[in-house]
């Protein structure tokens, strides 16, 4: 299932993708697994919920983000939140990469890019100095009833998720 429009105060960004707010309602989604299994995001209703989207696993930046979010994991769970990572790899490659790296949360394949889109996590950035279109690095925090708790966009890769954990009065 695709994902449904952003219901909020989204604002047009370069003219392809909204981004979202705080208090936003999330755009619900369902997406297959590394195992092609689908995994629903209401499915996670009751429970606060964080969803980072980066552009391709198995390259340097998406690797230790998603180390860092491995190696977070059980202090993120243990206060409450489960966390889903969204490319737009197929689950082949994802399985292949959670293998490699030993991780332990659910990678999400978006290959039509339309979750990304209704996150306003695809669209224009800069890239080496050119403007390019593709995934935009970011990491939403979602409350149990399904609304944006945080909305980062452009993140970096490396430090993100200590950051994260400082901006969710974590550490």
């Amino acid at each position: 299932m695709a994902a449904q429009a952003p219901h909020g105060r989204g604002d047009t960004v370069s003219g392809m993708t909204a981004h979202l707010s705080p208090g936003d309602i999330a755009p619900d989604f369902t997406l297959p697994d590394a195992d092609g299994n689908p995994v629903s995001l209401a499915d996670l209703r009751g429970q606060r919920v964080i969803v980072y989207f980066y552009p391709a696993a198995s390259t340097p930046g998406c690797t230790k983000q998603a180390c860092d979010f491995r190696d977070s994991l059980d202090h993120l769970r243990s206060e409450g939140f489960a966390v889903l990572g969204v490319s737009p790899d197929k689950p082949a490659k994802l399985a292949k990469f959670r293998e490699k790296e030993g991780l332990t949360f659910p990678l999400l394949s978006d290959e039509d890019k339309s979750v990304l889109t209704a996150y306003g996590a695809y669209g224009e950035k800069k890239l080496y100095g050119k403007t390019v279109v593709g995934v935009i690095r970011s990491t939403f925090v979602l409350d149990g009833e399904g609304k944006i708790e945080l909305a980062q966009y452009a993140v970096k890769a490396t430090g993100h998720v200590a950051k994260l954990r400082r901006d969710l009065g974590l550490d």
